[in-house]
């Protein structure tokens, strides 16, 4: 409050209250009571014989000119294609529950196959589950899982680190299966190889 008696901090919805049909009026009519004078002395606030405040609705009306153009707004239809496309860019996140890891050490070149167990489409109660059997049912690398799912190869990963867990799918051994001396064997039965050539 400053030293006249007026509220200089008024708030934002006081503003915004400020502002609503009616509202200058409203505060005018409850000045004049507390004053004492009645409240229909103004001759710009009618008052019906309910005593409720007429509003002249024709002040407040709108016209729209009629050299204005007409817009009409740009609305496009909404395909499946689109919503297919939406659901995809949240779905393989939700797929996952989050996790970005694998239980199961899975590299892009990894063969997984689909187990007897995974071929029984009864026993796969998840839709993604069934699609990687379906996929799986030849040996594919977890790469040709993640392209033909169109998911990122990290959520492709943790489907069959998961799948894996359970027993749906096989997970058959590289060549470089993570220890360094097997892939040195490797490499030297290329190069006897290619020397006998």
């Amino acid at each position: 409050m400053s030293t006249d008696g007026t509220d200089h901090d008024a708030g934002f919805a006081d503003v915004l209250n400020g502002l609503t049909l009616g509202g200058g009026r409203r505060k005018r009519k409850k000045k004049a009571e507390q004053d004492g004078q009645p409240a229909s002395a103004d001759p710009a606030d009618p008052v019906g014989p309910s005593g409720q405040e007429i509003v002249d609705r024709a002040a407040w009306s709108w016209t729209i000119p009629s050299s204005a153009p007409v817009v009409t707004p740009s609305i496009y239809p909404v395909t499946d294609e689109d919503l297919v496309a939406d659901a995809q860019m949240v779905r393989p996140y939700a797929w996952t529950r989050g996790r970005t890891k694998s239980t199961v050490d899975l590299r892009i070149e990894t063969m997984v196959s689909t187990s007897e167990h995974g071929e029984n489409i009864e026993a796969l109660t998840q839709t993604e589950h069934r699609s990687i059997a379906e996929i799986c049912g030849e040996p594919r690398s977890v790469a040709e899982v993640a392209t033909l799912l169109a998911v990122p190869l990290g959520v492709a990963k943790v489907l069959l680190g998961d799948m894996a867990g359970l027993g749906l799918v096989i997970v058959h051994k590289t060549a470089t299966g993570g220890a360094n001396k097997a892939h040195l064997t490797l490499m030297e039965r290329v190069l006897s190889g290619l020397r006998r050539l």
